[in-house]
């Protein structure tokens, strides 16, 4: 950097011949190029030391290109500004600017470096094994927390930025010491944002959600497709998206279908006449199940648990290893199952009796009136 200043130095002397204004834009763009030219050099060196030998470095160092190459300018435009051919005020403005984007640079390198860590932790557990249980405990608790620390790293660079300003220092210092009705204002319009941060926290901890859990919310079926740092993305059924408030999980009931495990009991109802043959249906629905992909071995039953005045009411239960395979094997044993009771046994399928009483006519003569 030094011989970046002394190089300067020597472009100054050289424009002297220059408008002070003019000289300085050729001065500052100058350190610019260097600057990115520096970075460009540096990020190839780091590609090639680290690519082979340190994949997991190389990965992070290309994350935080971004932050690296805002540090290197900010460092060559400190060095500029001094050699540059300005006025005092302007010099002012363009220092002052440098310290805002120093104060932006220590938010965005904590942040990235948080994305960092929780991309390495998270290296370890994997969404798309059957039991993926303690994959979907441990990316929940880490994204959640992550937008929580985001939106806390966000508001305190702001803050530290405008702290900058000489008159809003002054104000913050008197509202910190009067704690009057600005802050009472400030705290009240800060309450959503502060709601949804303690709401992302708590879930984070307590885990009534987790990532690709199967929930019924609203009625509607669907899986946990995201968890942001204000909302709940749920992924229905159908391919909608239902948006739901952090808080929505915190005050209001709804079904976690997978809370301790992914494996899943579905049922599936036949609406039956008295005849159907429940012996011969339960045997079925075992060959059915023992030549099915989908089924885990574990539960099966079927049993006859409703009856009505022309039908019964006949559960057949099954359990599988997720939702999908769940949802599959229902269809696939109701499927089955009719296309067994049409053609084996049809009497076993709802019908209809009416019975007719005619008068006896076979008396001679007609009625006496």
């Amino acid at each position: 950097m030094d011989s970046l200043r002394s190089a300067l130095i020597l472009v100054r002397e050289w424009l002297d011949w220059l408008p002070n204004p003019l000289a300085a834009a050729l001065i500052i763009g100058l350190a610019v190029v260097v600057a990115l030219i520096v970075h460009l050099w540096l990020r190839r060196l780091a590609r090639r030391i680290l690519a082979r030998r340190h994949p997991v470095a190389l990965s992070a160092a290309t994350q935080m290109r971004g932050v690296t190459r805002l540090a290197v300018l900010i460092v060559a435009l400190a060095i500029a500004l001094p050699v540059a051919p300005l006025d005092q005020e302007t010099r002012h403005w363009l220092a002052h600017a440098l310290l805002i984007a120093t104060v932006a640079l220590v938010g965005w390198a904590a942040m990235t470096a948080l994305h960092i860590g929780a991309d390495l932790y998270l290296l370890r557990f994997r969404l798309d094994t059957e039991n993926n249980l303690l994959a979907r405990k441990h990316v929940t608790q880490v994204r959640v927390l992550q937008r929580a620390v985001d939106v806390l790293v966000i508001i305190i660079t702001i803050a530290a930025a405008l702290m900058t300003f000489e008159p809003v220092r002054q104000y913050g210092v008197s509202l910190f010491a009067s704690a009057g009705v600005a802050g009472l204002i400030a705290g009240l319009a800060a309450r959503p944002v502060l709601t949804n941060l303690f709401a992302g926290v708590q879930l984070a901890m307590t885990q009534p959600i987790r990532i690709d859990d199967a929930v019924i919310v609203e009625g509607e079926w669907g899986v946990i497709e995201e968890i942001t740092s204000a909302y709940v993305v749920v992924r229905i059924w159908d391919l909608r998206r239902m948006i739901l408030p952090l808080t929505y999980f915190i005050e209001k009931p709804f079904q976690n279908w997978t809370r301790e495990t992914s494996a899943l009991i579905g049922n599936v109802l036949f609406y039956l006449d008295y005849r159907a043959p429940i012996g011969v249906m339960r045997d079925k629905l075992k060959e059915i199940l023992d030549a099915s992909k989908n089924w885990d071995g574990q539960v099966m039953a079927l049993q006859v648990t409703d009856t009505k005045q022309a039908t019964i009411e006949v559960r057949a239960i099954m359990s599988a290893k997720n939702a999908g395979q769940a949802f599959d094997l229902r269809c696939e044993v109701r499927e089955k199952m009719i296309d067994f009771l049409q053609k084996e046994h049809p009497e076993a399928l709802p019908t209809s009796r009416q019975i007719s009483f005619s008068r006896d006519r076979t008396s001679s003569g007609p009625p006496a009136r």
